[in-house]
């Protein structure tokens, strides 16, 4: 066998980023001016800018972006900016209607005009409960009212001793009669100057002591007498109805300039033609019922009025931009549908009954934000009933209809019904790209009213301008939570963990939440070592301090590798068997680990079988990567002839299901293995994605699977022949720990960089791959001789044991 030597292997310097502390430009976080400005998000800021300043219909904004990415922050130092600059809205109110009591009237007033009204309406019941009692007290207005009365009394008594002269000349008295709870005038005859019921005086008739005639006389007269009575006490109903219209006029003759005053004094005060309408119906209402003014009863202590009488004359204030400088910016952290859009308070009557009334409408985020901006979070809008829907049609309308939340799921509670609000609202959605994409492809109204997306980058380039922004938000952050300042060691620290989490060596990480944690947490081992300024070794300390708390499972399954559980050989050779990399992503950390990966091929038609897929515990991406696999080898190997083979691939010990193709190079090497019968290196592990070609391409995840690889071999022993083989294109995504670097300069690791399958199947067999000579065989004592030689063996034996096919059979047939 020609032996492979001479492997391309990355030296220390090329692991890690490094940031040199005598390059920043202070010595003290403390000494920079600290950072007001979004940092690396032009892109997002121009979009967002865009949105804003577009005022046409449909140029909402959905922002989208890695969590921690400055989304909201963003969002709202931009709003409040442009909030100073921006024309106050109008103030908005919502009145009683006197034409059709269940739809609320809309007024809508100057800033700082509603306000006004208001308490103009509140004044003018107050001013009307005071002056017009005031008035019914006075004297004049007694006098005057007395004379009505006893004018009206005159008549009727002067109409009564004329009836009374007259039945009294017929010999009949006027009486009144009880008749259960009410009195009734009536006549009787009068016998000797008295007054004689009939049924004595027919007695009397009986016995013969009043004559007969006489009885029958003062009956027939009686009846003519009882039917004048009925026209006199008419008339005297016609002279109390005249008392009363006449009272009614003094009142309204009295007490109607005293309304019109006062109606007439907020007339001059808001010369608006909705309010103009509106006071007229006051006014006439107010004048139909003076009677609210005068004395009631005295209620019982405790006990409360049913309803107001005066709530028609009242104004409910919705929106009150008296002290607004701009345009309002609302972030509705708990976008429901009552906080977003209203409601309408309901209350119980104590007889029990549901009531409500254009004072129990309350306005919602959406109606503040109104001639404004309002952001809110998109997932919180989608999960809410009824927040999605509602917030559609008003943004497609552009008009809201307050209603009570109740009446969203078909419970009719009340008619009340208020007048439409036309709205103006700039709407920030605040969102991941899924739901973005969602919306846009399943919703026919999103991409119609949400017309900008702005996209917040995870990362951004690093430079000297960059770093010096880290640093200025270092700065920021440790005024803002009166952190120890960090000296230049501690800075580069913090920019090279930046560096680590965006995941490539020229750039810089723009999670800028996570930045902050790690600021706050060194500054709290830097307080707790008792130093005035927090150094790398507190940044450093931080940071591994934030993975031991959520590495628990990690540390399980290292446990497993360990004892032998989870089986992974880090010394010696094995055919057909190598030691793939995965990253197992807890959503807070990721981690890698080692995965043993197994081949077995034999004779037959079944190509590359995928045991994990077979199992439904294959990804798609696995599932490509495994064809991707079976293409490379049918384009290397079976040219020339048939393709025999039946390989099966396992992920050993995995139960959870396996997704991703960066372990396909590491299966090709497991079946090239597995045919070539040359063993694999266990102390190499190995990821990269392959293509047809053979060519690896670039996975994610380096640093976790090298370091998770190197752990294990250090619990089991370091032997200075261990490492790993990774994609070239991902020697740019290297930001290994110190210790892994320190093993390298050491040579106790080793780290191999590969672009072809033929070069990493050298590093790991020891064995030369082999070029193809001229005459198209592979080179003698090379992996792929091996291979060649074990497939044409397998080509022959399948066709030794299942004999010629049709085609050949009838070839043979015409020959013969």
């Amino acid at each position: 066998m020609k032996t492979a030597t001479n492997f391309k292997e990355l030296p220390a310097d090329l692991l890690r980023w490094t940031c040199d502390p005598e390059k920043i430009h202070v010595s003290s976080s403390d000494e920079c001016k600290p950072c007001d400005e979004i940092i690396g998000q032009k892109r997002a800021l121009k979009a967002i800018q865009t949105g804003l300043d577009i005022k046409s219909f449909g140029y909402n904004i959905f922002i989208t972006g890695m969590v921690g990415t400055g989304r909201t922050t963003t969002i709202k130092q931009l709003l409040e900016r442009l909030e100073k600059g921006d024309k106050i809205p109008d103030d908005i109110l919502y009145v009683f209607n006197f034409k059709n009591a269940d739809e609320p009237m809309l007024i809508t007033l100057p800033a700082g005009k509603g306000k006004l009204f208001k308490e103009a309406m509140e004044n003018l019941i107050g001013m009307l409960k005071t002056n017009i009692p005031e008035t019914i007290k006075s004297k004049y207005y007694a006098e005057h009212k007395d004379e009505i009365v006893e004018t009206q009394q005159r008549k009727q008594k002067e109409k009564l001793k004329n009836f009374e002269e007259e039945v009294a000349k017929e010999g009949f008295s006027v009486i009144q009669v009880q008749m259960g709870m009410f009195v009734k005038p009536d006549l009787v005859p009068l016998l000797k100057g008295k007054p004689t019921p009939f049924n004595q005086l027919e007695a009397m008739a009986r016995e013969g002591k009043f004559d007969k005639e006489n009885l029958e006389t003062l009956k027939t007269k009686y009846e003519e007498l009882t039917g004048k009575l009925e026209e006199i006490f008419e008339q005297m109903k016609e002279i109390e109805e005249q008392t009363r219209k006449s009272l009614k006029e003094w009142d309204a003759q009295s007490i109607t300039p005293i309304i019109l005053g006062a109606i007439n004094e907020i007339r001059a005060k808001f010369s608006f033609p909705k309010i103009e309408s509106y006071l007229d119906d006051v006014e006439q209402a107010l004048i139909k019922n003076i009677d609210l003014f005068k004395a009631k009863p005295q209620k019982e202590p405790g006990e409360k009025e049913a309803v107001d009488p005066f709530l028609p004359y009242r104004a409910n204030l919705l929106i009150n931009n008296s002290d607004r400088k701009g345009a309002p910016v609302i972030i509705e952290t708990n976008p429901n549908y009552i906080n977003l859009f209203g409601s309408i308070d309901l209350a119980a009557s104590r007889f029990g009954v549901v009531q409500t009334d254009f004072t129990k409408i309350k306005a919602g985020s959406f109606l503040k934000a109104n001639g404004g901006y309002l952001v809110i979070n998109a997932l919180d809008a989608l999960i809410e009933p009824g927040v999605w829907q509602t917030l559609k049609r008003t943004l497609r309308n552009q008009k809201l209809e307050i209603q009570n939340y109740a009446s969203l799921f078909l419970i009719s509670t009340t008619r009340l019904k208020p007048e439409p609000i036309e709205c103006d609202v700039k709407v920030a959605l605040i969102g991941d790209a899924y739901i973005y994409y969602l919306l846009y492809r399943l919703d026919e109204d999103f991409k119609k009213i949400f017309k900008v997306k702005a996209e917040f980058d995870s990362e951004m380039k690093k430079d000297n301008q960059t770093i010096k922004e880290y640093i200025a938000f270092i700065n920021k952050i440790s005024r803002e939570d009166d952190l120890k300042p960090f000296d230049k060691s501690g800075m580069a620290a913090v920019v090279e963990y930046g560096t680590r989490l965006s995941g490539r060596q020229k750039k810089i990480s723009t999670r800028f939440h996570i930045i902050a944690d790690v600021l706050r947490e060194a500054s709290y081992w830097a307080k707790k070592a008792n130093k005035k300024m927090v150094s790398r070794e507190h940044v450093e300390q931080a940071i591994e301090e934030r993975f031991e708390r959520v590495s628990l499972i990690e540390d399980k399954i290292q446990e497993y590798i360990e004892d032998g559980t989870i089986m992974i050989d880090t010394k010696g050779k094995v055919e057909g068997q190598v030691n793939g990399l995965s990253v197992y992503d807890m959503g807070e950390f990721a981690f890698g680990k080692p995965t043993r990966i197994t081949a077995r091929t034999s004779v037959g038609r079944a190509g590359v079988i995928n045991i994990e897929r077979e199992a439904d515990m294959s990804g798609r991406t696995h599932n490509k990567g495994v064809l991707i696999l079976g293409g490379y080898l049918r384009g290397k190997y079976a040219q020339k002839k048939p393709f025999s083979l039946s390989a099966s691939i396992a992920f050993e010990q995995s139960y959870s299901g396996v997704e991703g193709d960066s372990a396909s190079s590491t299966e090709v090497y497991a079946i090239l293995s597995s045919l070539s019968k040359l063993p694999l290196r266990q102390d190499i592990a190995v990821t990269g994605s392959l293509n047809q070609k053979g060519e690896i391409q670039p996975i994610g995840g380096a640093n976790e699977k090298i370091e998770g690889f190197f752990d294990v071999s250090k619990a089991k022993g370091l032997t200075g022949t261990q490492g790993v083989i990774i994609p070239h294109q991902n020697i740019q995504n290297l930001m290994l720990r110190n210790d892994v670097i320190e093993a390298v300069k050491q040579g106790k690791f080793h780290i191999y960089p590969v672009k072809t399958i033929d070069e990493g199947i050298e590093i790991i067999t020891g064995i030369k791959a082999g070029k193809r000579k001229a005459d198209g065989e592979f080179e003698e004592g090379t992996v792929n001789y091996q291979v060649d030689e074990e497939l044409k063996r397998l080509a022959l034996s399948w066709k030794t044991f299942t004999g010629p096919t049709e085609k050949e059979k009838e070839s043979k047939e015409e020959k013969n």
